[in-house]
Formats: C-alpha cells, structure tokens, sequence
C-alpha cells in the first residue's frame, strides 16, 4: 500500500483515540523530561498531542516520506525521521518509551521490531503497542458493521495477541499486559470512508466498498450513526 499518497487523507480524516492518549502518557509516565519515540508515526497525530500536553522530548520515525513531510510541515519543530520499526534510527538506550498505534500489522519482521525497541529503550523503559485484537475488529463501528469485507481481511493481516505478547517476551520484555479502551461517538458524515481513509477499505473489492458507503450514507440519511472505535494495548517493561 503507497502511504505516500495517503497522507493527505490520513491528515484530514484520522484523529487520536482520547483513551489511547491518555494511556500512553499516564501508564507511560510521560511527563517533560521523558524521551518518547513513536514508531509508524504517520503525519504524526498522537505524538503531537503527547508532546504539546507534556513537553516530552518527542521523536517520529515513519517509512513514508510523504507522511514525514505533512508532520514536519505541521510541527516542525519535532524530530521525525525515516526509517523502518526493523531497523530504527536511533541509538541505544535513548528513548524511554517507544509506542506504536494500529502500525504493529503492517511491520514485516516484527520479531525485529521487538529486538530494536528493546535496543533503543533505557533502563526501566517501556513499549506500548495499540492494536486490535479479534474481538476489537469483529465490533468496530461502522468499519466492520458497514463494511463487513473488511473484518476477514483485518482478521488475516492482524496478528493474535497472545503471539504479540510471545514476541515480546522473545525480545526480553517483562511485565507485559494488555488493556482495553474504546470510545463512542456520533458519527456525521461519511467523507472519511469516502476517502478510504481506513487501510482495509484500500483492500475490499471496488464493488463491496461501495455497497459499504451506500449503506453508511443511507443511514446517515437518518442522522447520526452511534460510532466505536476500540483499542487493546499490550505493554512491556525492559
């Protein structure tokens, strides 16, 4: 999938999820002299709202040089590089929390991605990794309720919990554990799905996708749609 020339829609379109902010600079013990390295960072959403509530040192790494290039122009005065989660751009022990969202399925080898977060962390430091798990994907709204094409796709390209949280002990991790958050929410126009703005509407057939959007905007005909967005965050301590 070319992010490149999703960035603009993932600008437009793709917000923090409240709970998942909340989590990661409270469990994350976030405050102003904590270094903080987003993996996957996109245009850079979460990482500049944990750095403007906080005034954490704050680094983003991404493959997408289009994606970089809309979070430097929004926040330049972040640090964001390109690089992959396999083989981050930074030296050891100099971050203090590494965490990703919604990025742990696209990453090709994530038994590397484990071994470099674990490299890049300092002593008492900690990886979050947001994803999905079955039950997550199986209720989102109105992803999966609009677009049920997409749950078999997304079930097949996430990967299981219970073998993330394998992965990570492999690498070294300790006291891993995982917690839920989700959010409801009135959702009113339909531009989002329109814009495919959500990967898996990028691998549905043309005919499905617009069977969805048919739905969706029918309903909203009718006013606002009662929205879920649901997260699991699976959390490791070196």
């Amino acid at each position: 999938m070319d992010y490149d020339h999703l960035a603009e829609a993932y600008t437009r379109h793709r917000g923090i999820h409240p709970g998942v902010l909340y989590r990661l600079i409270e469990r994350g013990g976030v405050t102003s002299h904590t270094r903080v390295l987003e993996v996957g960072c996109g245009t850079g959403n979460y990482l500049t709202a944990i750095q403007t509530e906080t005034g954490c040192s704050a680094v983003g790494v991404d493959p997408s040089e289009g994606m970089l290039a809309t979070a430097r122009q929004r926040v330049p005065e972040l640090t964001w590089l390109q690089g992959s989660g396999e083989r981050l751009p930074l030296d050891d022990a100099s971050v203090d929390l590494v965490f990703s969202v919604d990025v742990i399925h696209h990453i090709g080898d994530r038994a590397a991605f484990f071994r470099e977060a674990r490299r890049v962390l300092a002593p008492g430091g900690r990886l979050c990794t947001a994803t999905d798990s079955d039950e997550d994907i199986h209720r989102r709204r109105p992803l999966s309720s609009h677009f049920p094409e997409t749950v078999e796709y997304e079930l097949a390209r996430y990967s299981r919990i219970a073998t993330l949280q394998a992965e990570m002990t492999a690498a070294g991790f300790v006291q891993i554990d995982t917690e839920h958050v989700e959010r409801t929410y009135d959702l009113t126009d339909s531009q989002p799905y329109r814009d495919r703005a959500f990967s898996s509407l990028h691998l549905i057939p043309a005919e499905a996708f617009e069977q969805g959007l048919t739905r969706l905007e029918a309903e909203l005909a009718g006013g606002p749609i009662r929205a879920l967005s649901l997260y699991t965050l699976i959390w490791g301590h070196i």
